[in-house]
């Protein structure tokens, strides 16, 4: 493996003792940025919350009750556009990729991905951000592999162990009893896809089956960015929700730490794509839910290797800084992240600070910031049977 200094971006950083945060509460899902003061070292901050106004959905709503991929599917179009993207797959090219490998008989590409869809869980997660998650949950399905490879990726167990995953049945009609379960017996406030974006012909698909069964959520697509722009341009009225990663400003940090060596050009314009679909306000239903818009994930690593200034600056200049950003802390040491010196510890309290403050200086003002505690909070365990995120304690 190469010296850190081989994969640290030439970015610009800024170095500041100050800290800036805004904290979940229930009920309440923009804030501005507001100062805080640092308190206890590492251990919490104290911050105010100005909720700002926060759209509605009502019958003069841009988005009305019924998510508009319904529309999609009684006139047709859903269908043709899964087919469409179903016919890709036999010279696959539904991700940047390109591989060229005919799925449809299961040859086998990056992804290390068959013809069908692979569901590696599902379950109601109360983990993602507050119009995410609301009360009841957001019904997550977690798909198996994966088209980056991440060193240190918290998901490993089902995103980089695709012999796992092999000799799963499966197909169109248990995803769509799975969308179904999560609506109707988990009563979740959504549907939210993690990495589909190997996936994606086969959501539609098993969207024409779940509808006409009843499915009426708003989809949520949770992606790392790594998506093809023709792709994402099949998903416009489909899916409701973008929630999107923005890891790197290098190329060559990309290439090294997730083996994506155009990854700055590629998921920079499916971000532009995301917010052509559905801009940057954020359209909540009466309980504070999320029906429409976009949230912009970005996570801070170690030694500033994700270039989060110049991500911040690329989108705050061509994109938007009205866009809801979510700043996360959570990281911690996982799968190979020892092979990279600067990537065996956890964030300091000043590295997340100075990215907020960052964001703060650049104009965003509405964003979610992780406690001290995320890291915990946040680690997965796919080898349970009940919920990843939930320990069962006799």
């Amino acid at each position: 493996m190469t010296k850190d200094a081989d994969v640290v971006p030439k970015c610009n950083s800024v170095h500041d003792d100050g800290l800036y945060a805004a904290e979940r509460k229930t009920g309440m899902t923009r804030y501005h940025l507001v100062r805080c003061e640092l308190l206890v070292g590492y251990a919490w901050i104290e911050a105010r919350l100005i909720m700002v106004g926060m759209p509605s959905l009502d019958d003069a709503s841009p988005v009305g009750k019924q998510p508009s991929y319904v529309r999609l599917y009684q006139t047709g179009e859903l269908k043709r556009r899964a087919s469409v993207l179903l016919e890709r797959l036999a010279r696959c090219d539904v991700c940047p990729r390109n591989c060229g490998v005919d799925r449809t008989k299961d040859e086998l590409g990056f992804c290390r991905s068959p013809r069908r869809p692979l569901i590696a869980s599902a379950c109601a997660h109360r983990g993602e951000e507050p119009p995410i998650s609301g009360r009841r949950g957001s019904g997550t399905i977690f798909f198996a592999n994966c088209n980056l490879r991440c060193i240190f990726c918290q998901n490993h167990e089902i995103s980089q162990c695709p012999e796992l995953f092999a000799r799963q049945a499966g197909g169109p009609e248990q995803l769509a009893e799975v969308m179904l379960r999560l609506q109707d017996d988990l009563r979740c406030h959504n549907i939210n896809f993690v990495s589909p974006s190997h996936f994606a012909p086969q959501v539609l698909e098993a969207l024409c089956l779940a509808i006409p069964g009843g499915l009426r959520l708003p989809l949520v697509y949770n992606t790392n960015s790594y998506d093809s722009v023709a792709t994402l341009k099949l998903l416009d009225g489909v899916i409701d929700v973008y929630l999107p990663d923005i890891k790197y400003c290098s190329d060559r940090a990309a290439l090294q730490l997730s083996g994506a060596g155009d990854y700055v050009r590629a998921s920079r314009e499916a971000i532009a794509e995301m917010y052509r679909q559905v801009g940057a306000e954020l359209v909540l239903d009466e309980e504070g839910s999320v029906r429409r818009g976009l949230i912009l994930r970005h996570l801070v690593l170690p030694g500033g290797l994700a270039g989060s200034e110049d991500s911040l600056r690329w989108l705050a200049t061509e994109v938007s800084n009205q866009l809801t950003l979510s700043i996360m802390s959570q990281y911690y040491p996982s799968h190979r992240a020892s092979e990279v010196p600067l990537l065996s510890r956890r964030v300091t309290w000043q590295e997340y600070g100075n990215v907020v403050r960052t964001a703060h200086e650049l104009g965003f003002e509405h964003l979610w910031a992780q406690e001290s505690g995320a890291p915990a909070h946040y680690r997965p365990d796919f080898s349970r049977d009940s919920h990843p995120f939930e320990r069962q304690d006799n």
